[in-house]
Protein backbone atom coordinates (compact mmCIF):
# COMPACT_ATOMS: atom_id res chain seq x y z
CA UNK A 1 0.00 0.00 0.00
CA UNK A 2 1.35 3.48 -1.22
CA UNK A 3 1.00 6.35 1.44
CA UNK A 4 -0.82 9.42 0.42
CA UNK A 5 2.55 11.09 0.62
CA UNK A 6 4.56 8.50 -1.38
CA UNK A 7 1.71 8.77 -4.38
CA UNK A 8 2.03 12.37 -4.29
CA UNK A 9 5.91 12.80 -4.19
CA UNK A 10 5.69 9.71 -7.11
CA UNK A 11 3.08 12.31 -9.04
CA UNK A 12 5.04 15.40 -8.86
CA UNK A 13 7.83 13.37 -10.94
CA UNK A 14 5.84 12.48 -13.13
CA UNK A 15 4.42 16.05 -13.98
CA UNK A 16 8.23 17.88 -13.91
CA UNK A 17 8.78 15.01 -16.47
CA UNK A 18 6.30 15.74 -18.05
CA UNK A 19 6.37 19.40 -18.00
CA UNK A 20 9.81 19.06 -18.97
CA UNK A 21 9.33 16.61 -21.96
CA UNK A 22 6.55 19.57 -23.16
CA UNK A 23 9.17 22.60 -22.65
CA UNK A 24 11.23 20.98 -25.00
CA UNK A 25 8.96 19.85 -27.71
CA UNK A 26 4.91 20.39 -27.63
CA UNK A 27 2.41 17.88 -28.60
CA UNK A 28 0.58 18.63 -31.64
CA UNK A 29 -2.11 16.44 -29.72
CA UNK A 30 -1.87 16.83 -26.31
CA UNK A 31 -4.62 14.14 -25.84
CA UNK A 32 -2.27 11.34 -27.31
CA UNK A 33 1.23 12.45 -26.12
CA UNK A 34 -0.64 12.00 -22.32
CA UNK A 35 -1.66 8.51 -23.16
CA UNK A 36 1.50 7.79 -24.40
CA UNK A 37 3.14 9.49 -21.47
CA UNK A 38 1.38 7.41 -18.87
CA UNK A 39 1.42 4.17 -20.61
CA UNK A 40 5.21 4.60 -20.12
CA UNK A 41 5.10 4.81 -16.74
CA UNK A 42 5.20 1.66 -14.07
CA UNK A 43 2.11 2.60 -12.01
CA UNK A 44 -1.72 2.06 -14.11
CA UNK A 45 -2.95 5.47 -15.06
CA UNK A 46 -5.08 6.26 -13.06
CA UNK A 47 -2.42 6.33 -9.87
CA UNK A 48 -1.45 9.29 -11.30
CA UNK A 49 -4.54 11.45 -11.28
CA UNK A 50 -3.39 14.81 -9.35
CA UNK A 51 -0.23 14.33 -11.61
CA UNK A 52 -2.51 14.93 -14.71
CA UNK A 53 -3.97 17.82 -12.18
CA UNK A 54 -0.86 19.42 -12.04
CA UNK A 55 0.16 19.14 -15.70
CA UNK A 56 -3.15 20.02 -17.18
CA UNK A 57 -2.92 22.81 -14.95
CA UNK A 58 0.66 24.32 -15.44
CA UNK A 59 -0.02 24.30 -18.86
CA UNK A 60 -3.15 26.42 -18.54
CA UNK A 61 -1.83 28.60 -16.85
CA UNK A 62 2.14 28.61 -18.13
CA UNK A 63 1.96 32.42 -19.49
CA UNK A 64 0.78 33.75 -16.01
CA UNK A 65 3.36 32.24 -14.29
CA UNK A 66 5.60 32.28 -16.66
CA UNK A 67 5.20 36.15 -15.88
CA UNK A 68 5.81 35.57 -12.30
CA UNK A 69 9.05 33.49 -12.66
CA UNK A 70 10.24 36.73 -14.75
CA UNK A 71 9.13 39.24 -12.44
CA UNK A 72 10.94 37.27 -9.40
CA UNK A 73 14.10 36.09 -11.18
CA UNK A 74 16.26 39.12 -10.08
CA UNK A 75 19.25 39.77 -12.45
CA UNK A 76 18.09 36.58 -14.51
CA UNK A 77 17.64 36.48 -17.93
CA UNK A 78 13.89 33.96 -18.92
CA UNK A 79 15.65 32.72 -21.79
CA UNK A 80 18.67 31.51 -19.51
CA UNK A 81 16.76 29.31 -17.38
CA UNK A 82 17.71 25.99 -17.46
CA UNK A 83 14.57 24.06 -18.86
CA UNK A 84 14.92 21.15 -16.08
CA UNK A 85 14.35 24.22 -13.41
CA UNK A 86 11.86 25.68 -15.50
CA UNK A 87 9.30 22.93 -15.21
CA UNK A 88 10.12 22.34 -11.57
CA UNK A 89 9.41 26.40 -10.90
CA UNK A 90 5.85 25.98 -13.21
CA UNK A 91 4.83 22.83 -11.06
CA UNK A 92 5.40 24.45 -8.09
CA UNK A 93 4.46 27.89 -8.80
CA UNK A 94 0.90 26.16 -10.48
CA UNK A 95 0.67 24.74 -7.05
CA UNK A 96 1.28 27.72 -5.00
CA UNK A 97 -0.98 29.79 -7.33
CA UNK A 98 -3.94 27.44 -7.93
CA UNK A 99 -3.71 24.81 -5.23
CA UNK A 100 -4.88 26.49 -1.77
CA UNK A 101 -5.05 23.16 -0.72
CA UNK A 102 -1.67 22.44 -0.70
CA UNK A 103 0.56 24.79 1.78
CA UNK A 104 3.10 26.39 -0.34
CA UNK A 105 6.04 25.12 2.30
CA UNK A 106 5.18 21.74 0.99
CA UNK A 107 5.46 22.89 -2.77
CA UNK A 108 8.43 24.56 -2.44
CA UNK A 109 10.37 21.64 -0.23
CA UNK A 110 8.93 19.28 -2.95
CA UNK A 111 10.10 21.79 -5.69
CA UNK A 112 13.85 21.49 -4.06
CA UNK A 113 13.87 17.61 -3.28
CA UNK A 114 12.89 17.56 -7.64
CA UNK A 115 16.22 19.70 -7.93
CA UNK A 116 18.20 17.85 -5.63
CA UNK A 117 17.38 14.56 -7.66
CA UNK A 118 17.38 16.31 -11.48
CA UNK A 119 19.14 19.58 -11.97
CA UNK A 120 22.22 21.22 -10.75
CA UNK A 121 23.86 21.61 -7.79
CA UNK A 122 23.63 24.95 -7.84
CA UNK A 123 19.68 24.70 -8.83
CA UNK A 124 18.06 24.30 -5.67
CA UNK A 125 19.10 27.85 -4.95
CA UNK A 126 17.91 29.44 -7.29
CA UNK A 127 14.30 27.58 -7.21
CA UNK A 128 14.11 28.34 -3.75
CA UNK A 129 15.09 32.02 -3.83
CA UNK A 130 12.28 32.49 -6.68
CA UNK A 131 10.06 30.40 -4.65
CA UNK A 132 10.66 32.08 -1.69
CA UNK A 133 9.60 35.38 -2.83
CA UNK A 134 6.74 33.91 -4.56
CA UNK A 135 5.40 32.70 -1.12
CA UNK A 136 6.15 36.17 0.75
CA UNK A 137 3.85 37.42 -1.72
CA UNK A 138 1.03 34.69 -1.76
CA UNK A 139 -0.70 36.66 1.40
CA UNK A 140 -1.28 33.61 3.09
CA UNK A 141 -0.15 31.31 6.08
CA UNK A 142 2.35 29.42 4.05
CA UNK A 143 2.68 26.43 6.38
CA UNK A 144 -1.40 25.62 6.37
CA UNK A 145 -3.63 24.74 3.49
CA UNK A 146 -6.77 27.16 3.11
CA UNK A 147 -9.65 25.59 3.75
CA UNK A 148 -13.26 26.74 2.45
Amino acid sequence: MTSQFTQRRECRAAAFQYLYAWSVNQPSSPTDDLRLFFEHLEKPRDYYGFAEELIHGAIEHVAEIDTHIKALAHNWEFDRVAKIDLAILRLAMFEMLYRKDIPPVVSINEAIDLSKQYSSADAKRFINGILDRMKDKLGRDSRKPVTE
